[in-house]
């Protein structure tokens, strides 16, 4: 009865997710491979939003996927394929920035030619996005990772809270507690 009931919810797990069939069945190639479809993207704007430099991400990117193919033979599938990765995807940009050099790699805005049409859009749209990540990074690292993946990353409160290592109510909370600092850091 217990391995019909396993098998049950390993067969509606992996219904909804490829990679997740693809895991059960142990092609962790296949499954991978599936993952970089689905998912690259998103990881590399995860990993944009975290590292601030284009070549950072997709290394940091790259590395999440390798070191979610050296994970998959100890995934327990309690949520989806998608929050696991990202969980996977916040570590490594955690490591990278614990390493980084104070901002030195930070990808830096050129200015755009002032004669050219739309600058000013462009300008302020980049100041914007300056001041935006200058809030970010005033934030505590928990609430901004947390209001990274439910933005950014378009995670779920469960999906973040299972990135995370954290219960619901707690995703929840970072995420109310980080928007509440960065709009009164925005309206400074």
């Amino acid at each position: 009865m217990g391995a019909e009931i396993l098998a049950t919810d390993t067969a509606s797990a992996s219904d909804a997710d490829p990679a997740a069939a693809l895991i059960a069945r142990g092609d962790y190639r296949g499954a991978l491979a599936r993952c970089a479809v689905d998912h690259g993207p998103s990881l590399g704007r995860l990993c944009m939003a975290f590292l601030g430099s284009q070549a950072e991400a997709e290394e940091a990117a790259q590395e999440a996927l390798i070191a979610a193919l050296d994970a998959m033979p100890s995934y327990r599938g309690e949520g989806t394929v998608r929050a696991w990765l990202f969980g996977i995807a916040r570590r490594v940009c955690a490591r990278r920035l614990e390493t980084r050099v104070r901002r030195e790699n930070r990808l830096r805005l050129v200015q755009p030619d002032e004669s050219a049409p739309g600058a000013e859009a462009l300008v302020a749209a980049r100041q914007q996005a300056h001041r935006v990540r200058v809030a970010l990074e005033q934030l505590k690292p928990t609430e901004r990772e947390a209001v990274v993946l439910r933005y950014d990353s378009g995670l779920s409160f469960s999906e973040v809270a299972e990135a995370c290592g954290i219960d619901e109510a707690a995703a929840r909370k970072r995420v109310s507690r980080a928007l509440e600092r960065l709009r009164k850091a925005l309206c400074e």
